[in-house]
């Protein structure tokens, strides 16, 4: 399961990062926001890198905005496989990705925490998240419903809602569904 999150996964955080970027590029050019250099900034940090007043070099920024984006990828594509989809997931992934560019912003001195921000920023900031986070779970999610249902959503079959008296799946099955053979996979 975990070879194909990670293919998968960084397929569907790079279908999501081009789709953020797209997103971005388009409100830029109807609201004049300029470019954000928050990115390479902190990615100069995290690496020691020598940084410099002004606009940072768009590789930096690049390298740091898609990679971010196709390595959280792996982890939306790590749910998908458990039997975590659709757009509940997705959103909980949403939330997910504000969380990990907060911690590398905050942790590298480079930002500062939202509650802060002019709700403006805030808002714009939250729906380009989100539509990568959607994004990425919609592509995810069709790349793990090739391989069947996942150990979560065979649990769920058994018994529709949550009760106490339906057990966990037996190690076997659920084994099955993590490899993507029998009934829950191919």
């Amino acid at each position: 399961m975990l070879k194909r999150a990670l293919w998968q996964g960084l397929v569907a955080g790079t279908a999501g990062g081009l789709v953020m970027t797209l997103g971005e590029k388009i409100e830029q050019a109807v609201t004049g926001r300029p470019d954000s250099h928050v990115p390479a900034r902190v990615l100069q940090r995290l690496t020691g890198a020598p940084e410099r007043p002004g606009r940072q070099p768009p590789a930096v920024n690049w390298a740091m905005h898609h990679g971010q984006a196709a390595l959280l990828g792996v982890l939306r594509s790590v749910m998908a496989q458990s039997g975590l989809r659709g757009p509940v997931a997705s959103a909980k992934f949403a939330v997910v990705r504000l969380t990990n560019d907060q911690i590398l912003e905050n942790a590298t001195g480079v930002g500062a925490p939202p509650q802060t921000w002019p709700r403006r920023e805030l808002v714009v900031d939250v729906l380009h998240k989100a539509v990568y986070a959607f994004t990425t779970g919609l592509v995810a999610d069709a790349l793990a419903a090739r391989d069947g249902r996942g150990p979560g959503q065979l649990h769920a079959a058994l018994r529709p809602g949550r009760h106490a008296g339906v057990g966990p799946l037996s190690r076997r099955a659920a084994g099955a569904a993590r490899d993507g053979r029998g009934p829950a996979g191919r």
